[in-house]
């Protein structure tokens, strides 16, 4: 379960801080997983505070559109996205396609 190890990844940098409290992530629109899967996993780990934002992605395509794509569809470890522009379904991901854990508040 890609849920399970990536949290578990996230719990091993916060407690490598010391004894966690309270972390804070940024999840990308594009991520291995879905903003909400990645966060009840998480909360069936540990008691921690756990804020969150996600971050929308940014992609290039072809036609030179530079900017967040229309996501059609976004499942677990996929998503299928689209060029606002010219409806094409080929880009290069630019951002968005991270989870960050961005600080730990410990005791």
């Amino acid at each position: 379960m890609h849920e399970t190890i990536i949290s578990e990844k996230i719990i091993d940098a916060a407690k490598a801080q010391g004894e966690v409290e309270e972390i804070t992530l940024e999840v990308g629109e594009l991520a291995h997983l879905p903003t909400p899967e990645l966060i009840a996993c998480l909360k069936e780990l540990v008691s921690w505070k756990i804020n969150y934002s996600e971050l929308k992605s940014k992609v290039k395509c072809e036609c030179g559109f530079t900017g967040n794509p229309k996501v059609l569809e976004r499942g677990h470890d996929s998503f299928l996205i689209e060029c606002p522009n010219c409806k094409s379904n080929v880009m290069d991901i630019l951002e968005g396609k991270d989870i960050n854990l961005v600080s730990v508040k410990v005791r």
